[in-house]
């Protein structure tokens, strides 16, 4: 089985992420590195992918500067969502050559880690016809966007754990009007290191890899 790093980064800025993330990408594409899984938790920000609509964006730069959100335009797949405390966010930096050439199986498998790790804290949830992301009872608790450059995959998903909901107020996340929710709304207010365990767990079981938790996680960022 093939191995996947683990680096559980703690809260780190959106751009600083991004920049790791492409460190590592540059890395896994010259074989320097096996796959990587990513955890974090990113300040209040709102994100724009290379699909996005500037309408959904719902605030003035000034209203977002006065609220204390950054606004990004960055290279990920998808529309417009919101990143801040008490979301989990994973970036899988994986080599889809040693997996499946597949885009959509890819997306797939990303939701159904989301799920499988929900199940585990006894949420059901799942997906919704036509669109990308994990469902519950009609509200959005899970949000993915990817970049694939040589089948080397990054960015990835977010996951609302104890997420305040109101910030999403500031757009019309991905694009769709339906509702968000989070674990804590279900009234699972799970701690960030149950989440990010079960997480992991779920993605080497469907993802088939034997996932390493990096200990020197800030040593082997940099």
């Amino acid at each position: 089985m093939r191995s996947c790093q683990v680096r559980e980064l703690g809260r780190i800025g959106y751009q600083e992420a991004f920049a790791l993330q492409q460190r590592l990408v540059a890395q896994r594409k010259s074989g320097a590195i096996g796959d990587q899984f990513l955890l974090v938790e990113h300040p209040h920000t709102i994100t724009l992918g290379r699909n996005g609509h500037m309408e959904n964006l719902l605030a003035s730069q000034a209203a977002l500067c006065a609220a204390g959100i950054a606004f990004v335009e960055t290279d990920r797949g998808g529309d417009i969502t919101y990143h801040g405390p008490g979301q989990v966010v994973g970036y899988p930096i994986v080599d889809l050559r040693e997996w499946k050439r597949d885009v959509g199986a890819y997306l797939r498998a990303i939701e159904q880690v989301m799920i499988d790790a929900l199940a585990d804290f006894g949420i059901r949830a799942g997906r919704a016809p036509g669109w990308t992301g994990v469902w519950v009872g009609g509200a959005k608790i899970g949000a993915i966007g990817v970049h694939l450059s040589r089948w080397v995959s990054s960015h990835g998903f977010a996951l609302n754990v104890t997420t305040d909901l109101n910030y999403f107020r500031y757009i019309v996340p991905c694009g769709l009007t339906q509702p968000v929710t989070s674990m804590a709304a279900l009234g699972v207010p799970a701690p960030f290191e149950d989440v990010h365990q079960k997480l992991t767990a779920r993605f080497g079981e469907v993802f088939g890899r034997d996932m390493e938790i990096l200990e020197s996680v800030l040593e082997t960022a940099l």
